[in-house]
């Protein structure tokens, strides 16, 4: 786990970087700008900790409101991995338009494919990549599981959003729906906020995931996590979730009134769970799945043509067929690999 948990907190607003996008480097910290394979006029931004010796790749993204850090050099490792930081779209360094879990999360797979190719040195496995994101990273944590069912070997959420429809309806001082508004639209349309959340792809969830929350957390609710969870058990997927509840933790800020113990924990079990799951991903090659907006995995991938609808999708991967329910033939592109 990043052992600097301000990444993830979302009350700062960070203006737009200005000057030239070019890399930059330094022992332990690099600073890259790499193309959106999806909107390929698009330059993107990421940060990249690189450790002592060849480790594993965790990919994450920042909070709500925030960006990654500026570039520093750095002359002492700060990560025992290869770690990722992806500067969202329509952030700080990042060109675009933000859009909360849409193809922001390609980008996310963008950066890690990039790295994967230019720090292969740096890893002990190209194979094996690993993701935790808190609070907004924790949404987009959710909703990796959902779209991308067996690109992640783990994946962990931290104080994340599992449902933007309940999100808005009670934010009751209005501090986040400025933004939902216009990364996903009118709250009246209902699908296009079910289609970026994660509690909405659960039937998707393949990979390891572990959950941790603050019970008295205010700015994302504990029951982002409890009703998640929930829906899992309904799904038969409990076997894939752990889950660490804080009783005493959360506020205004996620990590309130988190103890060192508290925090050890966390990071032990962070580190525990990619230990122990060191392997890829696979899911069936036959099944159902849910298409929320898109959905990409190793055998196929199906993008509908409006990516706030969402659609169910029942494959077989062996003779390549697949029928797709809840949207029209010509609203949909399939593609096997």
């Amino acid at each position: 786990m990043d052992n600097n948990l301000e990444i993830y907190e979302d009350k700062i607003r960070r203006e737009k970087a200005c000057g030239e996008k070019e890399n930059v480097y330094s022992k332990y910290c690099d600073f890259i700008y790499y193309k959106s394979s999806v909107n390929p006029e698009l330059t993107l931004a990421m940060r990249i900790l690189k450790p002592e010796k060849p480790s594993y790749l965790v990919a994450t993204t920042h909070g709500w409101h925030m960006s990654i850090f500026d570039f520093k050099p750095l002359e002492k490792p700060q990560t025992d991995c290869l770690l990722v930081e992806v500067d969202m779209r329509g952030r700080a360094f990042s060109d675009g338009k933000q859009d909360c879990n849409g193809l922001e999360l390609i980008d996310v797979i963008d950066a890690v494919e990039y790295v994967k190719k230019h720090y292969k040195n740096y890893l002990i496995s190209t194979e094996i990549v690993f993701f935790e994101g808190g609070s907004g990273g924790g949404g987009n944590a959710y909703a990796l599981a959902g779209k991308f069912p067996d690109y992640f070997a783990q994946i962990t959420a931290m104080c994340g959003i599992t449902d933007y429809g309940i999100w808005y309806d009670n934010d009751a001082i209005g501090e986040f729906r400025d933004e939902l508004d216009v990364w996903i639209g009118d709250r009246k349309n209902q699908m296009s906020y079910d289609s970026r959340s994660g509690i909405c792809l659960v039937e998707n969830l393949s990979c390891p995931l572990l959950i941790t929350h603050g019970a008295k957390d205010i700015r994302v609710p504990c029951y982002h996590a409890e009703n998640y969870i929930k829906r899992a058990e309904n799904l038969g997927k409990s076997h894939l979730i752990k889950f660490l509840k804080f009783d005493r933790a959360g506020g205004q800020d996620h990590w309130e009134n988190m103890t060192e113990k508290d925090l050890k924990l966390m990071s032990d079990t962070c580190n525990f769970e990619r230990e122990n799951n060191f392997k890829p991903t696979e899911i069936p090659n036959q099944g159902e799945l849910v298409v929320g907006g898109y959905l990409i995995t190793k055998k196929f991938e199906i993008f509908l043509n409006d990516i706030n609808k969402i659609a169910k999708i029942k494959y077989d991967y062996t003779t390549k067929t697949a029928s797709v329910f809840g949207i029209s033939e010509n609203e949909y592109l399939l593609t096997w690999k």
